[in-house]
């Protein structure tokens, strides 16, 4: 990124947009020690969705140290939190995600998330009032299943902003997570105790009413489409083979490449929980938990800024139909319905090894991991700067 006047460096900049990312990116130079540290203590203290107390403080504490007035506990929520700087021109919201995964901790790499985001942000709040532009740094909880910023966005985390950003850890470099629209339910069966040898025929067995129910969803497999997903757990399952359960439990994921899709399919999946339910003579609850997730729509003048910056690093994206796709399901997608949002993926492991392994985990707190921190947040920052020196983003 050359800092010449009129000279156009490799990220597609010239003259003061230029200097501007050259200085953002000697900013976070100047703070990668802090932001691996960051990294590597969320990593070394996985915690789950809405329960991220160390990862909040330690980001707050953080942003106070570096003058910006972070808002803990934001929006409701208890680790969520948010700080702003700029006054003018267009407000920028970069996110930060810092929750772990149950037995496998930051297979996921948020904590990679966090310290980019972070240095992001830090770096953007610098040259705010310099460059005329806002940014707003969010930490958003709970994206493994919580939807921290749907929550957030409904209790305003996101009015003003006028786009919306954060890097996520993969096996490529990448432009985006090939997404999935997500809604989880929780089932309750309730059927009759009975003694298994002395009096079977006076139970009603609530675990065959939910293996039944999965039988038949495993069937459906068959019959969906390619890009659609119903994967499910039994959480309870009886307590004593001699006891006839009286109840037991499971949890699914019912996904689909759109929201509407995923409505079509979701009766289909009710319909056959529900014929187990009805063979085993028990009753069946549904809960459906709030939020669904929508699937990702990103923002394509948005994201061949990001691309031009990261290119600009050693970072070119990879063609998915060549390495492969990286599929799941964010919250992100939820905000990329009603605000321009990216999620391009930031290569932290060798080809092949997938999110939410133990190997990743141990990717995101490696020397790459480190590596994507801090190029993560000189890409974000750039594009930042991008938006608040081009009106033609958008």
């Amino acid at each position: 990124m050359t800092g010449a006047s009129g000279v156009t460096g490799a990220s597609g900049a010239t003259g003061a947009s230029a200097q501007a990312k050259q200085r953002a990116a000697e900013l976070v130079q100047s703070q990668s020690d802090l932001l691996v540290d960051i990294s590597h203590q969320i990593w070394e203290t996985p915690e789950l969705a809405f329960q991220e107390r160390h990862a909040h403080d330690l980001l707050c504490k953080t942003l106070r140290e570096n003058g910006l007035d972070a808002q803990a506990h934001a929006y409701g929520l208890e680790t969520a939190f948010v700080a702003s700087a700029g006054t003018e021109g267009p407000e920028i919201a970069v996110l930060c995600e810092y929750d772990a995964l149950p037995g496998i901790g930051h297979a996921c790499g948020h904590n990679v998330i966090a310290a980019a985001g972070l240095g992001a942000g830090l770096a953007a709040a610098s040259l705010a009032a310099e460059l005329g532009g806002r940014v707003r740094i969010l930490g958003t909880p709970a994206e493994e299943g919580g939807g921290g910023k749907v929550f957030m966005l409904r209790q305003g985390a996101f009015n003003g902003v006028d786009a919306a950003m954060m890097v996520h850890p993969a096996d490529h470099d990448l432009p985006t997570l090939t997404t999935l629209a997500v809604h989880t339910l929780h089932v309750h069966y309730s059927g009759v105790a009975s003694h298994a040898a002395a009096a079977p025929h006076l139970g009603r067995n609530a675990l065959d009413a939910a293996v039944l129910g999965y039988v038949n969803v495993a069937a459906l497999r068959q019959h969906i489409r390619s890009d659609e997903r119903v994967h499910g757990v039994f959480p309870n399952a009886g307590e004593q083979p001699n006891i006839v359960p009286s109840t037991a439990s499971a949890h699914w994921y019912v996904r689909a490449s759109t929201t509407e899709r995923l409505e079509e399919l979701k009766e289909r999946v009710v319909n056959c929980l529900a014929a187990g339910a009805l063979a085993a003579g028990c009753v069946m609850d549904l809960n459906w938990v709030d939020p669904a997730y929508s699937e990702m729509s990103d923002n394509d003048q948005l994201l061949s800024r990001y691309q031009r910056n990261a290119e600009f690093l050693g970072r070119p994206f990879e063609d998915p139909e060549v390495v492969g796709y990286v599929t799941g399901s964010t919250d992100m997608g939820n905000l990329s319905q009603v605000m321009p949002t990216i999620h391009p993926l930031i290569a932290v492991a060798p080809p092949g090894v997938s999110i939410h392994t133990p190997e990743f985990a141990a990717c995101a707190r490696s020397e790459a991991g480190d590596r994507a921190v801090l190029d993560g947040a000189t890409s974000l920052a750039a594009t930042i700067i991008d938006c608040w020196l081009d009106p033609l983003w958008a």
